[in-house]
């Protein structure tokens, strides 16, 4: 295929697609409920109350991505304990029932806004906590994991109101897409599109280094993830792919911890400088993106001691003229 001249068969311009690319480096912000129940993957048994920081600072998340020279930002508003972070009118469990009612959501894009960081939302589509009748990857195992038609619903509207109540968004991450069915997917696909057209959407291929792309799993999508590894070594990141008989340029996007785990976790060892400049640097020679996880504690506040980490990359990369 002639690079110079395709322009693939994607929703999106090249344009657009590289104007995208042109951002990265980002932060994945990995906070709720799973920050005070200490797992991961939460059971979403918990009460809303126990959602409960004590000096919640939103800009402070935003103000360290910018000054760290992240020009995105990708706020996890729903993760697999189901409990959402801006009061949704689907469920009674949200921020406004919880220990702190503040809508995370409204304060994380007017921060981004102000700070002149595109603002991005990350959706679970794992829910521990609304089943309808589901079977997640809790209960059984992962590839035999599905959802009904009424959590789907449920999903739908939620995703509505994220793309409809809170302005402009660049970006929309949809993870565990493969517990959704393919048309189901086109679907949501093209009701995000039609809701925030000029928005990137990301269905999470998960764990690879981005060489193998499963289309039952993951397709429709803009971009594709490259979860806790990096572009392959060989080929870097291929934007080119066929897709069933089409041509489509897709990017990158690396995404991985600051430390080794995604939410806070009190003792969590953060990578080390040499480490965290050895990510970004792959990443962006081999052609994508790097979305850097950087989680906030349990009093609502990124840690000094990531900071501080964030601060000497950024100042490392300012003596290899990347900055």
């Amino acid at each position: 295929m002639d690079n110079k001249t395709a322009q693939g068969a994607q929703r999106l311009s090249l344009a657009q697609l590289q104007a995208w690319e042109a951002l990265g480096y980002g932060m994945f912000i990995h906070f709720g409920m799973s920050t005070y129940d200490g797992e991961e993957l939460s059971k979403g048994d918990k009460p809303s109350s126990l959602y409960a920081p004590d000096q919640l600072d939103v800009d402070q998340w935003v103000s360290v991505a910018r000054d760290a020279g992240m020009r995105y930002a990708v706020l996890t508003t729903k993760h697999v304990a189901g409990h959402a972070l801006w009061p949704s009118q689907y469920t009674d469990y949200h921020v406004g029932t919880s220990g702190n009612t503040t809508d995370v959501v409204e304060a994380f894009v007017k921060a981004c806004d102000q700070r002149g960081v595109m603002p991005g939302f990350y959706y679970c589509s794992w829910d521990n906590h609304h089943l309808y009748g589901s079977k997640t990857p809790s209960m059984i195992p992962f590839g035999e994991a599905f959802t009904t038609a009424e959590y789907r619903e449920f999903q739908w509207n939620q995703v509505t109101e994220l793309l409809t109540q809170y302005g402009k968004i660049g970006e929309v991450w949809i993870d565990i897409p493969m517990v959704l069915p393919r048309d189901y997917r086109h679907k949501l696909y093209d009701h995000i599109a039609t809701l925030q057209p000029e928005a990137i959407i990301m269905m999470n291929h998960g764990i690879g280094d981005g060489s193998r792309f499963n289309i039952a799993k993951v397709w429709p999508c803009d971009i594709i993830a490259i979860e806790r590894f990096l572009p392959n070594s060989h080929t870097g990141h291929v934007r080119w792919r066929e897709i069933e008989g089409q041509q489509y340029y897709m990017p990158g996007e690396v995404c991985d911890p600051i430390g080794k785990e995604w939410f806070y976790v009190e003792g969590d060892t953060l990578r080390s400088d040499a480490e965290l400049l050895g990510m970004y640097l792959t990443s962006r020679t081999r052609d994508a993106n790097l979305l850097l996880d950087v989680p906030p504690d349990k009093h609502g506040r990124i840690p000094q001691t990531s900071i501080d980490a964030l601060m000497r990359l950024r100042k490392n990369l300012d003596l290899l003229g990347m900055g």
